[in-house]
This record gives structure tokens, sequence and C-alpha cells, in this order.
């Protein structure tokens, strides 16, 4: 029996392969050309299919289902890269990046901006909500940019780092537990520091400023440095989590993450923001 034979004799009689039997069907498997292993993967059922992938390196599974691709068998290469984790989104073009048309790329995409765009109205109200405070301590506003800059590059930070370990295989959805406390751990030393020159700037650049009878210059600054403290902490472990929430959903990290951030940023920014600076400093709304 040849090796050919041997693999798809495997594939096509097995339920479900042990990491045993993967590997001994993996390594006659790559014993045969790209073309050769291209059209037995066409051929056998797909659990199979993806065992034998599991115990492959990346990069040649990549070569895989580019040849795949070549060969018109795009349901294939869907199947095969979601049950991989490789891709994530239904909507996701099948090819390279700039063999796509403008459209697919458009229409992957405009779903999420269009209604996440909606959802920035929501900040615009809260923003209208505590009007009353703004107007009783306008140094308020100077520092609102700051909250949300703070929040979307921490955030940003950590979601791209998580995205390139899920891209490298070094952590899979499961491990989000693990992902989150250490996120956490880095969010709270990030935010001691930020919180100390934020609280600096305040105290050292803002003396001419008029403040609210019974409000000190120390107090405005402590409440900004907590702020942004909890908004930091806030979006460094969401930035974390983002990317494992969609690999589960079988969504598009690359696609999602970005936009639902920075939406999620603003609007918890600007609650956490006000609401904090109202309970330390006794501000009315």
């Amino acid at each position: 029996m040849t090796v050919m034979n041997f693999a798809a004799y495997a594939a096509a009689t097995s339920a479900h392969l042990d990491q045993r039997d993967a590997l001994a069907v993996r390594n006659a498997f790559l014993k045969y050309d790209l073309d050769e292993q291209a059209h037995l993967l066409a051929k056998m059922p797909l659990p199979e299919a993806l065992a034998v992938l599991h115990e492959c390196p990346l990069r040649h599974v990549q070569l895989l289902l580019d040849r795949l691709d070549e060969l018109k068998e795009d349901v294939k290469v869907r199947q095969l890269a979601n049950g991989l984790g490789l891709i994530c989104s239904e909507v996701e073009p099948v090819g390279h990046y700039l063999q796509n048309s403008v459209f697919n790329h458009v229409r992957e995409r405009i779903g999420w901006i269009v209604g996440l765009a909606l959802m920035g109205i929501i900040s615009g109200l809260i923003i209208s909500h505590y009007q009353n405070t703004l107007s009783q301590l306008v140094l308020l506003a100077i520092y609102m940019p700051v909250i949300a800059a703070a929040g979307g590059n921490t955030g940003s930070q950590a979601a791209t780092l998580v995205v390139r370990a899920l891209a490298m295989e070094e952590i899979r959805a499961r491990d989000w537990l693990a992902v989150l406390w250490k996120e956490f751990r880095v969010s709270l030393v990030i935010a001691l520091g930020l919180a100390a020159v934020i609280v600096g700037r305040v105290v050292f650049f803002s003396g001419h400023v008029v403040l609210p009878t019974g409000i000190t210059l120390h107090m405005v600054a402590l409440a900004i440095g907590v702020a942004i403290s909890i908004q930091v902490v806030i979006s460094t472990s969401a930035g974390g989590l983002l990317p494992l929430v969609a690999r589960a959903f079988n969504l598009d990290p690359a696609v999602l993450v970005s936009p639902v951030l920075a939406s999620m940023v603003d609007i918890t920014g600007m609650v956490i923001y006000f609401s904090t600076i109202n309970w330390i400093l006794g501000l009315g709304h």
C-alpha cells in the first residue's frame, strides 16, 4: 500500500483521529509534494483533514490553503481555515489582500463601521448629560481628550499584542483568563505611571484656573488621576480580551477589534471620567 493510500485510508476509515494517528498520517502526508497534498486534502473528510493540519507547521498550512484556493476549492479553504482558527468571519473574502476587489473589502468592513459610528451618538449624550459639571469646572474639558486617548492607546496596544500571539499560535481563545490576568497587571503599572504624569501636569500648570468654592487644585488633580487610571485598566483589559472573544465566535479580530474598542473606549471613558469627578469633587450633574 502506498503512502498516499495509507493517508487516504486512515482519513476515510476513522471518524476521529487521536494525536498519535494524526502524527502518523501527517508524516505520510508530508512525503508528497505540495500539489499532491492539496489534492489529497480536497478529498479528505473535514475532521480528519483538520486533525492532520493541526500537526503541520503554520507556514506549510498557509501554503496548502493558498494551493487549494488556486484549485478553486473555495468551500474547502473556508472550512479548513475556520476550523483552524486562521480566519474568523463568514464575510471575510477568500484570497490575498491585493487580489480582492474594493467591493469585497467594503462589504467586509462597512457594517461594523456604520453600526459603531451610530453608537458614537451615545458619547455625545453622555457629555450633554454632564454639562452642568463642565460649566462648574471648565478645566475638566481640557482633559477629556486625554482620557479617551489614554484608553484607546493602551487598549490598542494590548489588542495588537494578543492578535499577534493568536496568529503565532502562542495562545488560544481558551487562555482568556491568563490573558486577562496578565493585561490587568500590566495595566495597573501603566495606569500608575500615567496618573502620576497627569496629576503633575494639573498641579504645576493649572494654577491660574478659577476653582469653585471648597475645591482645591490637588483635589482636581486627584480626581483626574483616578479617572484616567480606571480608564486605562478597563481599556487595556478589554483590549486583551476582545481578540479572544472575536476568535471564539469565529469573527475576524483584525476587522472587529479596532472599531469596537474605539467605540467602547469613547463611551466608557466619558462615563468613568464624569462619574469619578462628581464622586471625588462632589459636583452636581
